[in-house]
């Protein structure tokens, strides 16, 4: 099997990103460039992301990144295989703009689309830096989602688990809010909650101890707001705060991946190595990273984390799912829409499959 060059597109939340990478299933692939251009100024006012903002940066951005993401990786066009491109789900304002740009690039150069779930771009990561063979656990963690699957192939994952409210990256930006902390909230959470005693205060641990392998934060959330709201909280201990949550939060995904390693081990009993991948914008936490490795060799799986940059949106991961589905044949049509929900469990390998026809809709 030969090796497929493809460009990414990522626009799904407040990352103008583009990137070109070379590789074949199962990988590693090469990185030929990654390109990511952060909003967080623009955002950092109203302590979060506007959609509205998020769009109009990525119209403004988009076209002189993908150009930088071209150049740096030293190739024309013609050298591509096909276009990837974030297709759902996120902020449907940036899902279309960086969709729309890849529908014009697919035409402009004839080559297939790629329309990419952003869910399974984060799963797959893994691939791309390890060279993994199917199947492995996932733990996707991150500002939108907070899931537990197997991944058993493209386009093929088995639920285990997931958020019955808050995901886990939504709590961390929240208590950042009630801390007075800047935006983004999760990586200065972490930071001040390595200031503090994480025994300082006893907060929950939902679903701790429980069958089953879902989630739930909010309860969580709603008790480190009470602390903060008593007029006895002081604001030096801020930190003891942070880092009580910190804990809280990493005890309840470790008791949380171990009922799903459970599961995954009696669904595949054969596996000759039992792999835990964790990916999402919270795997680029330290500590939690740190905690579930330990667990990992507790329970008898290997740990892949992919590096920090790559944990959180990027167009690497994007033009990597791109290589996978391309290498399978799975191009899309012009006529695909962006998806703001595209939930991953047994999804169909494939969605609007072509018969191969460089930068034309759909056939009937």
């Amino acid at each position: 099997m030969r090796n497929f060059t493809v460009l990414g597109i990522e626009t799904s939340c407040d990352e103008t990103a583009a990137a070109v990478v070379r590789g074949r299933a199962p990988g590693p692939g090469k990185i030929l460039s990654n390109i990511v251009l952060s909003q967080l100024e623009e955002h950092a006012p109203f302590g979060g992301v506007v959609p509205e903002i998020a769009a109009r940066a990525h119209v403004e951005a988009l076209d002189a990144i993908v150009e930088a993401a071209i150049g740096e990786a030293k190739i024309e066009p013609a050298a591509l295989d096909a276009i990837a491109a974030t297709a759902g789900p996120g902020l449907i304002g940036g899902v279309m703009v960086g969709l729309t740009t890849a529908k014009a690039l697919a035409l402009a150069w004839d080559k297939p689309l790629v329309a990419v779930n952003h869910l399974e771009a984060h799963a797959l990561t893994a691939r791309m830096t390890e060279g993994l063979e199917f199947p492995y656990l996932l733990l996707l963690i991150s500002g939108g989602h907070c899931q537990l699957l197997a991944v058993e192939g493209v386009g093929w994952f088995r639920l285990y688990g997931t958020t019955i409210d808050d995901a886990v990256g939504e709590a961390f930006d929240k208590i950042a809010k009630l801390l007075e902390l800047a935006h983004p909230g999760g990586p200065k959470v972490e930071a001040l909650a390595a200031q503090g005693n994480a025994k300082a205060f006893g907060l929950p641990r939902p679903l701790l101890g429980r069958e089953g392998a879902d989630f739930s934060f909010s309860g969580l959330k709603t008790a480190v707001r009470q602390i903060v709201r008593q007029p006895t909280f002081a604001a030096e201990r801020r930190a003891d705060l942070a880092a009580s949550f910190q804990a809280a939060v990493i005890e309840s995904l470790t008791d949380r991946v171990g009922n799903a390693m459970a599961l995954f081990r009696s669904d595949f009993p054969d596996a000759a190595i039992r792999t835990l991948v964790v990916a999402g914008g919270v795997a680029a936490n330290t500590a939690i990273r740190n905690a579930l490795s330990a667990l990992a060799r507790t329970k008898g799986f290997q740990t892949k984390i992919p590096p920090p940059r790559l944990c959180t949106d990027n167009a690497a991961m994007i033009a990597w799912a791109g290589v996978e589905r391309s290498q399978l044949g799975l191009f899309d049509g012009l006529s695909t829409g962006p998806k703001a929900r595209w939930p991953l469990s047994h999804a169909p390998v494939g969605g609007s499959r072509t018969s191969g026809a460089r930068g034309k809709p759909d056939q009937p």
